[in-house]
């Protein structure tokens, strides 16, 4: 085994985890490599090549505003950007962009070969090596052995993965790509309980085979955007997409041919994602449906290929074949590539903690699909905070836990440590509880603060942030003092948007907190400063929904005792009498870091955790030094 430098962090797997994890600990100043299979794959997206949409378009936001690197990636890469859920209120508004993925990879790959501390280098990682219950390092492929004092282990779908089209299976990484042997029974052998889960893509289309007459056009948004808090908003309409349904004909190819899918037959173990099934999923679930959306993407600027959303299957190629060509304006399609299911292992995650270092080796960090997560999105923002942990750490300072109320991100680590997962996780605005603090436009006010404390954000983007927030509050602060007093211009506005009349002055910040007033109608009746469509747009929300804003931070408030209440590392649960088993079991094995987190793991009863706050309470006077958070 030939030794090489030691290097401060070391991260495994260039996907979109390892190169935020990476570029977060060297732009911290730690020596940090990069070690990949394969360097062509960096960034790969073996997926849809695209970022963001509801929940998942609020983390890019949030990656931006700590100082990550995925939102300027998309922002290089878009090809078409558009508004979703414009139409539910601004807790639920996202982004999302149609990415070139070849722009994507050569942005990230760019970034990370310029970047200080840094160094890239193509070898698999077979084993770590651990010394005391502390990593110390990791052994490759190549016959290397890599020193180093943190190990951030983002593997994607790699480990032991296995491709199945049909009754063909193969061993496999995503899109063809090797798959990485032995770092699987490495953990195994250091007594991680581990699974395996599964997903899978459609098959892939030439686009001079599709009649794009057939379909219907969606295109981007006119109005200028980025994904990137910094970046200069542009019109994304390179590129449309189309948009079709699946039909009975094709439902029924798909029944007739059931048992030859591996899902059906067996062959598969894995569970798969809940929230993006196979097109054979679908239509086992759903028997009563006729169709289903499906939507059709283009993939780069310089290629034919289209991928087909909605349309995920592993049925063998000869249906796939039949089913595609039942589509809408595919009667003389043809493949490029076949859809598959890939296996895969993965590590439970609630033996985390929740700055996703391992409970059992120090020094370990788990981010992405190794924990059991689906999508770019939240690899990206696991990996930028196992990067910024590891060096945390090392520096004995606290590392940063996001609560539930500050960021998606910390309702995505809080799921995954505290409940686990038993199929691919994926983040939705339904599983976040203060939605309304935690906005799509809001995100730079949040977290911004904290990627400045880390170094992340430098002072011209930290001026051109306060400079916003100024502009912000100075609207706002002028919408409740400017008035507007009743006239047949204004009233004539407000009956054509089906509010009532104003028989009395009231100032524009009352009038904008009607459900169909918005800042632009009021503008027509008050003189405006001249303000960026963002910064309007923001007041419009925070005026709007100030009530209701100020109402989560209340229950919030009252959340935040149980969440400061911290359970020692050494607590005992089994000295809690009357304390239900499976209570037990749960407490005992995922180790909750407060009470607030206790009361959320499944099957953890309200008087178990009485008793619980109970026991810390009595410890807590007992032992005064022992501090809350």
């Amino acid at each position: 085994m030939i030794k090489t430098d030691v290097f401060d962090v070391i991260v495994v797997g260039a996907g979109h985890g390892g190169c935020e994890a990476a570029l977060a600990s060297a732009r911290m100043g730690k020596r940090t490599i990069l070690l990949n299979l394969y360097l062509d794959n960096i960034a790969l997206m073996p997926c849809n090549p695209s970022i963001g949409g509801p929940a998942k378009g609020h983390l890019i936001r949030e990656i931006s505003a700590l100082g990550g690197e995925q939102a300027r990636a998309t922002d290089e890469s878009a090809l078409m950007m558009r508004w979703l859920n414009t139409s539910k209120g601004p807790a639920v508004r996202a982004l999302r962009a149609q990415c070139d993925l070849h722009d994507y990879h050569r942005h990230y790959r760019r970034v990370l070969e310029n970047c200080p501390n840094l160094e890239l280098h193509q070898d698999t990682v077979v084993s770590l090596v651990v010394s005391n219950g502390r990593v110390t390092g990791v052994k490759t492929l190549y016959g290397l052995s890599y020193s180093g004092r943190a190990v951030i282990l983002t593997t994607g779908t790699y480990l032991d993965g296995r491709v199945h089209i049909g009754d063909v299976n193969f061993s496999s990484g995503p899109l063809g790509q090797i798959p990485a042997h032995g770092l699987s029974e490495s953990l195994r052998d250091l007594g991680f309980r581990m699974g395996r889960l599964k997903t899978g893509t459609p098959p892939r289309f030439h686009s001079d085979s599709i009649d794009w007459s057939a379909l219907e056009i969606q295109e981007g948004e006119i109005e200028p955007q980025a994904m990137d808090l910094w970046d200069e908003p542009r019109v994304y309409r390179e590129m449309t997409c189309g948009i079709g349904r699946t039909n009975r004909k094709i439902h029924d190819i798909i029944l007739e041919n059931i048992e030859r899918s591996p899902i059906k037959s067996g062959n598969i173990i894995g569970t798969g994602p809940r929230y993006c099934p196979s097109i054979e999923s679908k239509v086992m679930q759903f028997p009563d449906k006729d169709s289903h959306p499906i939507f059709f993407e283009p993939v780069s600027r310089g290629s034919k290929e289209i991928y087909i959303q909605n349309f995920s299957s592993s049925l063998p190629y000869d249906v796939q074949v039949q089913i595609s060509k039942k589509l809408p304006g595919c009667e003389n399609v043809r493949i490029m590539r076949p859809g598959y299911a890939i296996e895969y292992d993965y590590v439970d995650p609630t033996q985390l903690n929740p700055w996703l270092e391992t409970k059992s080796i120090k020094g370990l960090f788990l981010a992405g699909q190794i924990n059991g997560t689906s999508g770019y999105e939240e690899a990206a923002v696991q990996g930028f905070m196992a990067g910024v942990n590891a060096v945390l750490t090392m520096r004995d300072e606290e590392p940063i836990v996001l609560g539930r109320h500050q960021a998606y991100i910390g309702v995505l680590i809080d799921d995954l440590v505290t409940k686990g997962t038993k199929e691919p996780y994926r983040m939705l605005t339904s599983r976040c509880e203060y939605r309304l603090l935690m906005r799509h436009d809001n995100a730079d006010r949040r977290l911004a603060p904290i990627g400045r404390k880390l170094g992340l954000i430098d002072d011209e983007r930290w001026s051109a942030l306060q400079k916003t927030w100024d502009s912000l509050d100075r609207e706002v602060r002028r919408m409740d003092k400017v008035r507007i007093s009743p006239n047949d211009s204004i009233n004539s506005d407000l009956y054509s948007v089906g509010e009532p009349p104003i028989d009395r002055s009231v100032t524009a910040a009352e009038l904008l907190r009607r459900p169909n007033v918005t800042y632009d109608l009021i503008s027509r009746h008050v003189e405006s400063p001249e303000e960026d469509r963002s910064i309007t747009r923001r007041v419009e929300i925070e005026v709007k929904y100030a009530g209701y804003v100020a109402r989560q931070e209340r229950t919030v408030a009252k959340i935040e005792g149980m969440e400061s209440l911290i359970i020692p590392d050494d607590f005992d649960y089994r000295s809690l009498s009357g304390m239900l088993a499976e209570s037990l079991e749960k407490l005992e094995s995922i180790r909750p870091r407060t009470l607030g987190q206790a009361g959320r793991i499944s099957g953890v009863t309200p008087t178990d955790l009485q008793l619980l706050s109970l026991a810390l309470s009595v410890r807590r006077r007992k032992c005064p030094d022992e501090k809350a958070v």
